[in-house]
């Protein structure tokens, strides 16, 4: 059976070089030798990103590196042009095996990084097994004859999805028996050992018997087993993805020698003792180090980071970046760091509920060199995502300049007036840029968790708690010693942070005195501030795209909160979304002038509540809010019909590779914006130890 044309893979999706060689270019050749040793580090995690996002990725990514490598050097690409004419398929059937491809190497699997949701090829079984054929390799042939059924299978609908295996849904996490309430139940048992989840694989054995498979260079001398109650065993294994985890190790160990300073010296040898060990406490120590490298002109960060493809939203992906600093950028945002403790004060709430001290975070604009994450590079990041780190010793936050940046021509803007999409082309660009700067430093760097650190020792005065601004009363729940914000919200916790980090954005965005940081002022500001209302609006409607509704599940967390952010301006009554009469296209209504007025205080509102809910370690309140805030009615649904027949191909971004030349000088090399020239950066950088 035919899958539903929502989830054939795009088709003619914009192309973009992400431009990096001329910022590589400016570095010393020792920086050179740095950035390139991190960049390899980074990507030797690809065995690990194939494998935990579903059982058959990993071979499916294989047998497009095989088909299109050079059969007598393997680091190189084969005649494309060659290997077309052998293939003897029509012009059509081509251009979709090779856009299917490029989308499988773009995402590492044939499921959407962003939307989670899995995509098809356009072109017939049998075509695809033709052009396989015509590549003369039956290392190939073998790896399309594992994943073929895996590439065309449509039903049930449940394996379309990433969640749940245990409710029919595909995951890389965890095996065929596992749902919920089994990971959950795992999960109680380590956080009372004082095991993190973060670089680990759950496989159900037998019954509550289970093996917790950890990420490590080196297996333990022991193995350790973990009783619980009803009889619950859990074994834990180290030396998941052994050989990845020793070339990570190796590559990082090869960087320190030049590294800029002790405090990077120090993160690199963290690292490299968590990827050999698997300790996460090792890990931590680096993201210390990381945060006290203050002003490094190249920047990086690599490590089991983001929860997002987790449905319980405890396991991370595997993602490493190194990229260069723009200092001129960087200036800009130096300012915003500057004024952010006087701004934190400006958030709706009161002083108990933010932390006691906000600890200036490193803000830099980056121009990216590399990053190993599946579809595409996000424009900004908070990190670390240790949250009692973040409370108490800091972070940085980082926008990245080129991507931000990056354009695909004739890009077609949606479900907006003729006239205000004249407005959105000429401000996008710069309302993104604040949207995403008090996205990152005054949303995911606000907000305190009140916890109970650990047994009788608390973050605030327990005897006389915080009367919450919700009811007017002392609060009654807090965090207790072990609890994390992912383990007491689980798997809401990824997109309610976001929807938080994004409200914030929207809050704060209103200020005149913060958007003047970012040289917009008078009518600018009032333009600038209007597209960033629209923007997020638009986006909430495009986030119906990654709404099920069968399953009543969101696929993509950013895109769960912006419609969120949606319905708070609808509900508000300063936003309306028209549907045209022909009913093929809707268009959003945004009453600018009540953008300072009625949407200032419905967000400062809705704001509150996320914040009070999450720093009180309140779930039972706080996932309900957000549930009803982001429950799609039969009115939606029909909306959603409308936003999948509109919806726009994702850009592609095109990275470049760096080597090590016959001198021992790093050199960088690009490659066209073209579907050839994204397969060709693929194949180049290859280097895949299973």
């Amino acid at each position: 059976m035919a899958p539903p044309h929502q989830y054939l893979a795009d088709t003619d999706a914009p192309i973009c070089r992400l431009e990096a060689k001329q910022h590589f270019e400016t570095l010393s050749d020792k920086e050179k030798l740095y950035t390139h040793y991190l960049a390899k580090a980074s990507w030797a995690g690809t065995p690990i990103l194939t494998r935990t996002l579903s059982e058959h990725s990993t071979d499916l990514y294989l047998l497009f590196v095989t088909l299109f490598q050079d059969s007598k050097n393997t680091n190189v690409t084969r005649d494309i042009s060659a290997f077309k004419s052998a293939a003897g398929v029509s012009e059509e059937s081509w251009k979709y095996f090779v856009e299917y491809a490029v989308q499988v190497l773009y995402n590492l699997s044939n499921f959407k990084s962003f939307g989670d949701t899995k995509f098809f090829p356009r072109l017939p079984e049998a075509e695809f097994e033709k052009i396989v054929t015509a590549a003369g390799s039956s290392a190939a042939t073998a790896l399309f004859n594992k994943v073929r059924g895996d590439i065309y299978k449509s039903e049930p609908s449940e394996c379309l999805l990433i969640g749940f295996p245990a409710e029919g849904h595909v995951s890389g996490y965890y095996s065929s028996k596992i749902g919920k309430s089994e990971v959950q139940a795992v999960q109680a048992l380590l956080e009372k050992h004082e095991i993190s989840a973060l670089n680990t694989r759950l496989v159900n054995e037998h019954d509550k018997s289970y093996t917790l498979y950890v990420a490590s260079a080196e297996g333990a001398s022991s193995e350790k087993i973990l009783k619980g109650d009803d009889g619950l065993e859990v074994k834990v294994v180290y030396g998941d993805f052994s050989k990845a985890m020793a070339s990570i190790a190796e590559n990082i160990t090869k960087a320190i020698p030049y590294a800029a300073n002790e405090h990077q010296k120090k993160m690199l040898e963290k690292y490299a003792e968590s990827f050999r060990t698997g300790s996460i406490e090792a890990h931590r120590e680096s993201q210390r180090h990381w945060i006290r490298d203050v002003g490094p002109i190249v920047e990086s960060n690599i490590g089991f980071i983001e929860t997002y493809k987790d449905p319980a939203g405890i396991r991370a992906e595997w993602e490493g970046f190194v990229a260069v600093v723009n200092k001129e950028q960087t200036e800009k945002f130096d300012h915003l760091v500057n004024s952010a403790e006087q701004f934190v004060k400006r958030l709706p709430w009161p002083t108990d509920f933010e932390v006691d001290k906000f600890i200036k975070p490193d803000f830099t604009s980056l121009e990216v060199v590399s990053f190993a994450t599946p579809g595409g590079c996000p424009a900004g990041i908070n990190i670390p995502n240790y949250n009692d780190i973040r409370m108490n010793e800091g972070f940085k936050n980082v926008s990245l300049g080129n991507v931000l940046s990056a354009k695909a021509p004739n890009e077609k803007i949606t479900f907006i007036s003729d006239e205000d999409a004249v407005l959105y082309k000429k401000y996008s660009g710069p309302a993104f840029e604040v949207q995403v700067g008090l996205h990152e430093l005054l949303g995911h760097g606000s907000g305190k968790l009140l916890q109970e650190e650990s047994a009788g020792k608390f973050n605030f005065d327990h005897k006389n708690p915080p009367i919450s601004p919700l009811t007017g009363k002392p609060i009654t729940t807090w965090y207790k010693p072990g609890e994390t914000w992912g383990s007491v919200f689980k798997s809401t916790a990824a997109s309610y942070e976001e929807c938080r980090a994004e409200a914030v954005a929207m809050y704060l965005g209103v200020d005149k005195e913060i958007q003047s940081i970012f040289g917009n002022t008078d009518q600018q500001f009032e333009d600038i501030l209007y597209v960033m209302y629209l923007h997020m609006a638009r986006a909430g409607l495009m986030a119906l795209e990654f709404y099920d509704p069968k399953s009543k599940k969101w696929g993509q967390a950013h895109m769960q909160a912006r419609f969120a952010l949606l319905n708070v301006f609808l509900k508000a009554g300063f936003t309306k979304v028209v549907p045209s009469p022909s009913g093929d296209t809707i268009t959003i209504q945004l009453d600018r002038s009540q953008i300072k007025t009625v949407g200032y205080k419905a967000v400062g509102e809705f704001l509150q509540k996320l914040n009070v809910y999450k720093a009180t370690a309140d779930a039972e309140h706080g996932v309900a809010f957000y549930v009803d805030a982001t429950s799609v009615s039969d009115e939606w649904t029909k909306y959603r019909e409308i936003a999948l027949a509109n919806k726009q191909p994702r850009k592609v971004f095109v990275q470049g590779n760096t080597y090590v030349d016959e001198h021992g000088k790093a050199q960088f090399k690009d490659y066209p914006a073209t579907l050839e020239g994204f397969i060709a950066s693929y194949v180049e950088r290859h280097d895949f130890r299973v």
